[in-house]
């Protein structure tokens, strides 16, 4: 009897996977509904040259299967979409190799200090922390530009030193130009070779101030939740470990950079993740803070993507940069967790090399 209810998935068992099935039924059908299959009919149209004005499937009814052509516009053809698309590139590039070390760091700084036992008013400190991670981008955003307008906060104090404001944050040039500019340094003729279409020089210019204000204002709203999780992390550690380093005698930045990293491996690549994604994908400030203004050196591939489809109606292009960005992310992510990985446990880097 045993045996015949086994095999038939009978029993306790048995209905326990009837109910875990029933409760996860309506989830699979959302996310296939509303995140797999929109994920392949991008994917569709980014072999298209569809204009959204008919049905992306019917192909030669004003839609054609352009093949890749999409996507090699974007690096091979001379062209403003390339233009667009590598500005888009090298912008997000500073972006995100100033965004992800900057909050991370002060996540993990702030998480510390909150985590201290001798602090007094915890509750306080990570509310105030927290506060701009949950007001609204929009709002936050906003503000900012009020600030920093020709009119603004910023640029009056700058006046009372001297400074020209309204100039200053409206200058196209990186601050990597402005630094050889300053050496006497202008456009170098070991400099003019180019790459992907543009030129090395453009590809050194380094961030705009404009997108330096950008950096500032999301390092600042999204250190808050990366300190949550940092703080979860730290909680969760062993009291042993503590009174073990206490024993040995090993001083704070020993005990931080010997014990404490090492044993918070998995939130720390949690953190650096959701940041790369996030970086890559940053949309909501561009799109308020100028739309990529001054001449587009705030200029991402999500508002550049969201730009092609919306604005040009050409949403072949647009989701040939989404599908761009999304490989870029994934090719990021999984070095990023191979360098985070210890030697011993450490997988071939995309099927590559390894241990054997």
């Amino acid at each position: 009897m045993a045996l015949t209810r086994k095999a038939t998935g009978g029993g306790i068992r048995g209905r326990e996977g009837i109910a875990g099935w029933l409760f996860v039924i309506p989830m699979i059908v959302i996310l296939g509904l509303f995140l797999v299959i929109p994920i392949f009919m991008a994917l569709w149209v980014s072999f298209t040259n569809w204009q959204g004005n008919t049905n992306p499937f019917s192909i030669g009814q004003g839609t054609e299967l352009v093949g890749a052509k999409n996507y090699t516009d974007l690096f091979a053809r001379d062209g403003l979409t390339r233009d667009n698309f590598m500005q888009s590139l090298g912008n997000t590039f500073y972006y995100v190799l100033l965004v992800v070390p900057l909050q991370t760091v002060l996540a993990l700084a702030l998480a510390l200090l909150v985590n201290n036992k001798m602090l007094k008013g915890k509750s306080f400190f990570r509310t105030a922390f927290y506060f701009p991670s949950v007001t609204s981008s929009i709002a936050i955003a906003t503000v900012f530009l009020f600030l920093f307008s020709n009119s603004g906060a910023v640029n009056s104090l700058l006046d009372l030193f001297g400074v020209d404001g309204p100039n200053w944050f409206t200058d196209s040039r990186g601050v990597l130009h402005l630094l050889f500019n300053a050496v006497g340094v202008d456009n170098p003729g070991w400099a003019q070779g180019e790459i992907l279409g543009r030129s090395l020089w453009d590809w050194l210019s380094g961030p705009s101030v404009a997108l330096f204000v950008i950096i500032f204002l999301v390092v600042w709203t999204t250190s808050g939740t990366f300190m949550l999780m940092f703080i979860a992390a730290l909680q969760d550690l062993p009291v042993e470990v503590d009174e073990a380093a206490a024993l040995d005698g090993v001083s704070k930045w020993q005990k931080l950079r010997l014990v404490t990293i090492p044993m918070i491996r998995p939130a720390l690549f949690l953190v650096i993740t959701l940041g790369l994604i996030g970086t890559w994908q940053v949309f909501d400030q561009i799109y308020v803070m100028g739309k990529g203004a001054p001449d587009g050196t705030t200029l991402t591939p999500a508002f550049l993507s969201y730009q092609q489809s919306f604005g040009n109606f050409r949403y072949g292009s647009g989701a040939a940069m989404a599908f761009v960005v999304f490989v870029i992310i994934i090719v990021l992510t999984r070095i990023q967790r191979y360098v985070l990985t210890d030697k011993d446990e450490r997988k071939p880097l995309f099927g590559i090399g390894g241990r054997r």
